[in-house]
């Protein structure tokens, strides 16, 4: 599955860089999204959600809320066929949005998801 992490970093200890690794040693094709980094796990990050090669069939949201605006149009114009809202970043607005436009959304942990084998659609 194709899986773009909104809000990647590359430090160990954060959770998006956890789900970037665990993605990868389950088998998806990962795209980590990140305004400034260059790389994580020898992965090209890009900048914006409209900067990706392909459509993910999966998003995940590593960002709060008050920083998912800004991206909300691109989100909603990539389609992807789920949104993940991990703990912390819950938008009941956004997920309205995005169910409106027909795209599944979630609210979960995504190394759960990934741990318990229920991440798949």
């Amino acid at each position: 599955m194709n899986v773009a992490v909104i809000g990647a970093s590359a430090k160990p200890e954060r959770y998006s860089y956890q789900a970037v690794k665990l993605l990868r040693e389950k088998g998806h094709a990962v795209y980590p999204v990140h305004p400034s980094l260059r790389e994580i796990e020898g992965l090209p990050v890009f900048a914006a959600l409209n900067r990706l090669p392909v459509v993910p069939d999966v998003v995940t949201l590593y960002i709060a809320a008050a920083h998912q605006e800004p991206m909300a149009d691109d989100l909603l114009a990539l389609a992807p066929r789920r949104v993940i809202f991990n703990p912390g970043t819950e938008n009941p607005a956004l997920a309205e949005r995005l169910r409106a436009a027909g795209i599944s959304t979630l609210e979960a942990c995504t190394l759960v998801l990934l741990k318990t084998g229920a991440f798949a659609l």
